[in-house]
């Protein structure tokens, strides 16, 4: 090679550094970055392989001087990268071709993702749920159950082995939800074990499992909507069934006690009611309610189970509100309501004194909200059920829940309507004699006398009625004139000498008031009775006539006949003149009272022999002569 051939010579090798350093010196494009690493790795291959160190001489300097030519792109198909060799080199031997990934096929792979995730889920495309989708979820679900619990045996300290299967467990528990719209099916679920799955889980090491399992449980056991049909009904009793044969009710309970719903330690109470055992909880209770609905008979169960004092227990933690103490009262009220035994046990769990420290807050002070207003009301209904039982009422009287209520209604907070029911109820009955004592002896009489002159107005929705709060009041007087000892009755007697017998004329205008009620529920009956092919019974007549006003009515004409019979006489004449003032008929009073005597005791009438009467009965005839003879 001469002189004018050496000048004129321009290698490959220098055009392709070139074109490379001006495409490192750009900024990458939005579809360069998508195969960067491709590229740029049988790029850098190309450079190492085909460019040889010993060529870097003053060819190459002047080479780069030579202004590059444009870049032309490879065409679609994918092409081989051949490495150009040194001129100086000859011929030596070939290089392996690398294929180059192409942008085409990347953008490709993208849109291939993108429709993968627009495709429906098996569970989207799978369709109504019917009995062979039903049995293909139980298989999947139980096969995965049955992994679970090999892996965790064959690995107990590994979990990282049995991890994987959980998650999986996990996803088929979910996948169960869907049976929760075919109640109708539930039936098929029993022949399939699925309750004793189910309930095993409970007790899982994860909690996870478990609380997924609660959430399912509650949710299949709940039948929404209006109308519910029977062939729902049916598969409800049969799901229920189902779990009490497994012993559903002692499971949960006693997984309530694993679970902690309060935080760690009570660190954080504002976002303990978020947390997931938190909610694990609410479901659980959720499901007991579903069940104690459906069986009544399992509260007794679930009290011997420790249900009670698990409940007492969230009730008396000193946390800030939340859902899961609202829940606890409602369950604890239903407990109570329906089982004397269950009255007895909260009372020996210390229950009263509980129900009185969380109602005591309430004493000068409102609820915040209408949640918490209503977990108020729920303490008193369990309250009002635990005085049913004698026993309690002297705890009660230990506990000094007559102060506190007596306290209540003179400060005339919401709470004033629980406290007049719960007085009501502790005062109720021959065992409330040591409580009637005890109330006047605290000046309870300064206290109801004026709600008995003058009733209150109704505090919000969930406030007493004027009829309730009538009734209650009236029955609390009627109840210390039974049972008051003599002293404490004299105090009471004087009570209807004051003001000029304000409360006697209280008292009449009562009586008229409802016997009005009674008169126009007695003709509504009538129509009733004509209508009907069918005759109502007497006992359906008479319990009717006590709910449209008689029970009251009958209350008043008894305070009415003992007062005017161990009373000054100033009373009975103040009695006559309003009787006169109204032309109203001692007769309809005589009736009234009759049939009052007659539905006392045992006895069917006031027609058997005398020695079938109580002491209570002869003396309220006593005093009915006695009126008579005015």
């Amino acid at each position: 090679m001469d002189v004018g051939e050496l000048l004129s010579y321009k290698p490959q090798t220098s055009l392709k550094h070139g074109l490379e350093d001006e495409e490192e010196a750009q900024p990458p494009s939005k579809n360069s970055l998508i195969t960067s690493s491709g590229l740029g790795n049988a790029r850098k291959k190309s450079r190492l392989t085909g460019l040889q160190r010993s060529s870097m001489s003053s060819s190459h300097s002047r080479a780069a001087m030579i202004p590059p030519t444009p870049y032309i792109p490879p065409p679609t198909p994918p092409r081989s990268i051949s490495h150009p060799q040194h001129p100086q080199a000859g011929k030596g031997k070939p290089v392996t071709e690398v294929p180059e990934p192409s942008l085409p096929d990347a953008a490709e792979g993208v849109d291939l993702a993108l429709q993968a995730l627009e495709e429906p889920t098996p569970e989207e495309d799978a369709g109504p749920m019917d009995e062979a989708r039903l049995k293909k979820l139980i298989l999947s679900f139980d096969k995965k159950m049955l992994k679970n619990q090999e892996l965790r045996i064959k690995f107990p300290d590994d979990p990282r082995k049995f991890m994987e299967s959980e998650l999986e467990l996990h996803d088929a528990i979910e996948e169960l939800h869907a049976i929760s719209v075919a109640p109708q099916l539930y039936p098929l679920l029993r022949p399939m074990a699925v309750p004793h799955s189910l309930l095993a889980l409970v007790a899982h090491d994860n909690t996870d499992i478990a609380a997924a399992v609660l959430d399912l449980l509650q949710e299949m056991t709940t039948l929404e909507g209006v109308e519910v049909s029977e062939d729902e009904e049916e598969g409800l009793e049969a799901l229920v069934d189902g779990l009490v044969e497994e012993d559903v009710v002692a499971i949960i309970v006693q997984n309530l006690h694993r679970l902690d719903d309060q935080g760690v330690a009570g660190a954080n109470a504002l976002s303990a009611a978020t947390t997931p055992e938190a909610q694990a909880v609410h479901n659980t209770l959720g499901l007991l309610e579903n069940l104690l609905e459906c069986r009544p008979s399992l509260c007794s169960v679930a009290a011997s189970s420790g249900l009670l004092a698990w409940l007492l227990k969230r009730l008396r933690a000193k946390l800030v509100f939340d859902p899961n103490k609202l829940y606890a009262s409602e369950i604890l009220a239903i407990c109570v309501q329906g089982s004397e035994s269950n009255r007895q046990q909260l009372g020996e769990l210390e229950g009263i004194d509980v129900l009185l420290q969380q109602l005591a807050v309430y004493k000068r002070h409102d609820p915040s909200t209408a949640e918490e207003q209503e977990l108020m009301e729920n303490l008193f209904d369990v309250l009002c059920s635990c005085l049913l039982h004698a026993g309690n009422r002297e705890l009660f009287l230990k506990g000094e829940g007559l102060q506190l209520m007596n306290l209540m209604l003179r400060e005339k907070k919401l709470s004033r309507n629980g406290a007049l029911r719960v007085l009501d109820h502790a005062l109720t009955g021959p065992e409330g004699a040591d409580c009637c004592n005890k109330f006047v002896d605290i000046l309870g009489l300064r206290t109801i006398f004026p709600l008995f002159v003058k009733t209150p107005s109704k505090h919000g929705k969930k406030g007493l009625s004027k009829t309730e709060h009538e009734g209650h009041v009236v029955s609390i007087i009627y109840w210390l004139l039974r049972n008051c000892r003599t002293n404490q009755k004299q105090r009471l007697m004087a009570k209807f000498l004051e003001n000029d017998h304000e409360k006697i004329d209280r008292l009449m205008e009562l009586h008229f008031s409802y016997l009005e009620r009674v008169m126009a529920t007695d003709r509504q009956l009538e129509k009733l009775q004509d209508k009907q092919s069918e005759k109502l019974s007497d006992d359906d007549m008479y319990l009717r006539r006590l709910d449209g006003g008689l029970f009251t009515l009958q209350l008043l004409d008894y305070v009415m006949l003992c007062v005017c019979a161990q009373g000054p006489p100033s009373i009975k004449r103040r009695v006559v003149k309003m009787l006169n003032l109204r032309n109203a008929s001692v007769k309809t009073i005589k009736n009234i009272i009759r049939e009052y005597v007659s539905n006392l005791g045992d006895s069917g009438s006031i027609s058997n022999a005398d020695d079938e009467l109580s002491e209570e009965q002869h003396k309220v005839l006593d005093w009915l002569d006695k009126f008579q003879n005015m």
